[in-house]
């Protein structure tokens, strides 16, 4: 039986390393829901999850796909990565930056950007996370993005981990099923398990290794999500005690009027 694909040209949904992609037609995507730290009104970025997420990137991701939004600064901002000041610095100088005024390459420093995709059919991933979304509300309502995300880092997490292990020859190119994808893409499973080895112990499983870099694809999408959960528990906290000051107000202003121009007849 022949099996109809669409060619997706320059499809971000291959994130690590692939040079082009195909979808099945019809194909059906299944994204996993998983729980992150960050979720909900009141979660938080888990620091050690993101210090791992950036290893993850820079030891598998970043020989393809660059973060040219992100200042190797913002690594050391609270709510972040949070390195330390010496260890963003020691970083940053592992990359090389052209320096116009120099006319010559020189280590990066704190205010500049991690470098663009060395590849021209390699998406960027500042801002991936938020630029899938993983989970759709029947017939485009989008009742599921409301009640668990937009579902980007699950995208990016199951797709990592989606690979079925079978493939499929077209012109030439092995093509990798992806169940996340929903068809056949042309990346490899690019998470093996034991890629990299943690400073912390924490056993770097397929699934572990994927998680704890979509974590980091999060904060890069969105690094001041805490700065805007809190201003937003604020506002909401300050619209409550207005409204009880209001309800009171309006009580005490009332209450000598309440039953005026009423006689014993009406």
């Amino acid at each position: 039986m022949t099996r109809h694909l669409l060619l997706s040209g320059l499809v971000a949904l291959g994130l690590l390393g692939a040079p082009a992609a195909v979808q099945a037609a019809g194909g059906e995507q299944h994204v996993h829901d998983y729980s992150f730290s960050f979720e909900g009104p009141f979660g938080s970025y888990d620091q050690s999850q993101l210090q791992r997420g950036l290893q993850v990137y820079t030891e598998i991701c970043a020989a393809c796909h660059g973060l040219k939004f992100v200042p190797f600064r913002t690594l050391s901002d609270h709510g972040g990565p949070a390195l330390e000041e010496a260890q963003m610095r020691a970083y940053a100088a592992q990359y090389e930056v052209f320096d116009p005024e120099l006319d010559d390459f020189r280590p990066a420093s704190p205010t500049d950007h991690f470098p663009p995709s060395s590849l021209s059919n390699a998406p960027d991933l500042s801002l991936m996370a938020k630029a899938r979304a993983g989970f759709h509300g029947p017939f485009g309502t989008g009742i599921n993005q409301f009640l668990r995300g937009i579902g980007g880092p699950e995208y990016i997490a199951s797709m990592l981990t989606g690979f079925t292990g079978e493939t499929e020859e077209m012109a030439g190119t092995t093509l990798y099923e992806n169940e996340a994808f929903g068809g056949y893409m042309a990346m490899n499973p690019v998470l093996l398990g034991d890629d990299v080895e943690y400073a912390d112990g924490t056993p770097a499983t397929v699934e572990q290794e994927a998680l704890d870099v979509a974590a980091f694809l999060m904060w890069t999408a969105e690094p001041k999500m805490m700065d805007r959960k809190s201003a937003g528990l604020t506002g909401v906290l300050f619209l409550i005690l207005l409204t009880v000051l209001l309800y009171y107000t309006n009580k005490k202003l009332w209450a000598p009027h309440k039953g005026k121009g009423k006689g014993p007849h009406a």
